[in-house]
């Protein structure tokens, strides 16, 4: 059985979310225009991953994501809305730590102020 993914906020995510570091608006600072985040194929292949070694099947992630995207990111555009989504599912079960995600993130946004 696996564990239930609730609406409460995660604050590491409300403040990215406040952050609004959508890919449309953040790419032009860095020369990119592509629409697709460089991250997006990365972002399928690990929910693919997830999905076929049956920790986080595809079905039930899409009805986690569309609750949480009609409660707590609706207004995030869909590819950062898929992360988030899939971060919150990640932190709400245990597997991935606040903690850790924020050490995550400091490193590439290190990586790109270094760039």
């Amino acid at each position: 059985m696996t564990a239930t993914v609730g609406d409460t906020p995660i604050k590491l995510l409300e403040t990215l979310h406040a952050e609004d570091h959508a890919w449309a608006n953040i790419a032009p600072r860095y020369g990119v225009t592509d629409a697709d985040p460089p991250w997006k194929v990365s972002l399928y292949a690990t929910l693919e991953c997830l999905s076929v070694g049956e920790a986080l099947p595809s079905l039930e992630r899409r009805h986690i994501e569309d609750r949480l995207g009609e409660t707590l990111y609706r207004q995030i555009p869909g590819p950062e809305q898929q992360l988030l989504s899939l971060a919150h599912i990640l932190l709400s079960r245990g597997l991935l730590s606040e903690q850790d995600l924020s050490e995550r993130l400091r490193t590439v946004r290190q990586r790109l102020e270094a760039g």
